[in-house]
């Protein structure tokens, strides 16, 4: 396949990805979405982060007009992580909308959560402490940067499973506190 041909199709997804996001592209989160080694943008709303994709295809079109191999690849897999990246984002959209609590959430619902999330906590911990028992026991260069990809992952999971536990938690105190 050509690099025409390749810019041509990054172009078409990076469109079809467009018109999935407008429903949903001006809908703030509670927090930023994507890590920040992925996406520059600090935003909230997936809009922010398309206009980034839209940004690095330009910088990729020019790279490959200037025959700079070395960035043409960097580029290309920021742009196809990003891609993926926003894809998955829609594709969860529905499952937040139905994880997303109810406002006459009872007290029993809010310690279920609260229990499931500690139990998320827990295992994400035994998780970490099994892959870094592995890193050490590993020769290859590869499969310690393999493994070392896989604490990062899980170490981001575990930090956002802890900012879900205080939410949770103030959520309990202030339900106990009649708020």
């Amino acid at each position: 396949m050509t690099t025409q041909k390749v810019l041509h199709t990054l172009e078409q997804q990076i469109n079809a990805l467009a018109v999935e996001i407008e429903p949903v592209g001006h809908v703030p989160a509670q927090q930023a979405r994507f890590d920040a080694g992925l996406f520059h943008t600090h935003g909230t709303r997936l809009r922010d982060y398309l206009a980034e994709v839209r940004q690095n295809l330009a910088q990729l079109k020019t790279v490959v007009a200037e025959g700079r191999t070395a960035q043409v690849a960097f580029v290309a897999d920021r742009l196809v992580t990003q891609i993926g990246a926003l894809q998955r984002e829609l594709a969860t959209q529905a499952l937040r909308k139905a994880v997303a609590r109810p406002q006459g959430e009872s007290k029993e619902d809010i310690y279920h959560r609260l229990a499931q999330h500690q139990d998320f906590e827990r295992r994400l911990i035994a998780m970490i402490r099994d892959r870094e028992s592995l890193l050490g026991r590993q020769e290859s260069l590869a499969q310690q940067r393999k493994i070392q990809q896989e604490l990062a992952a899980l170490e981001g999971r575990l930090q956002r499973c802890r900012q879900a536990l205080m939410r949770i938690e103030r959520a309990v105190e202030r339900k106990e506190n009649g708020f």
